[in-house]
């Protein structure tokens, strides 16, 4: 439980490069996620290169300007969207779901988890200009990056946030 408990969103990075052996490590972490059907949705794309994260400064301005601060992070993984197993995409149309954004949610939190064992930190974005961030980074048609985390060092100590009551939350064989 410690690991969860001190698991916060971070916004302030130190300016250290983080090691690719760490974010690899991150990678197999996420790598190694469950997703429906085995069909492990997602591509990983790391952007840790001065140049790429400029080129993505038009994709957080404007009315996506609160996120901005992704770009002071030393790394930002970028989550895309591939194609399912038809057994998944059946799956989809039965439960009205689209099962690859559950597996997207599982396999980032498998690694912004083990991130913070590495005592880095992390924060989930999904606030910024896709089309932008598509044709920076050259996602194909017909596929997208759906979130994006940001990866670094935390230049200052997180505050911890209320959450609802375990009883608010929880309850047995009924509503």
């Amino acid at each position: 439980m410690v690991l969860l408990k001190g698991r916060r969103s971070v916004r302030k990075y130190l300016p250290e490069k983080v090691d690719r052996k760490k974010i690899n490590l991150c990678l197999e972490a996420a790598r190694l996620a469950p997703s429906a059907c085995n069909s492990q949705p997602y591509k990983f794309i790391v952007i840790d290169d001065r140049q790429t994260k400029e080129n993505l400064r038009t994709a957080f301005s404007g009315i996506y300007s609160p996120c901005s601060f992704a770009l002071s992070a030393p790394a930002i993984i970028a989550i895309v969207t591939q194609k399912q197993k038809l057994t998944a995409q059946i799956g989809n149309l039965m439960q009205n779901i689209d099962f690859r954004y559950v597996d997207i949610g599982i396999a980032g939190e498998h690694f912004v988890l083990q991130a913070q064992e590495l005592g880095l930190g992390t924060c989930w974005i999904g606030w910024f200009d896709k089309k932008k961030v598509n044709a920076v980074l050259g996602i194909p048609g017909g596929l997208a990056v759906e979130v994006m985390i940001t990866l670094g060092y935390p230049a200052e100590k997180t505050k911890e946030r209320s959450k609802k009551s375990f009883a608010e939350l929880v309850s047995y064989n009924e509503y």
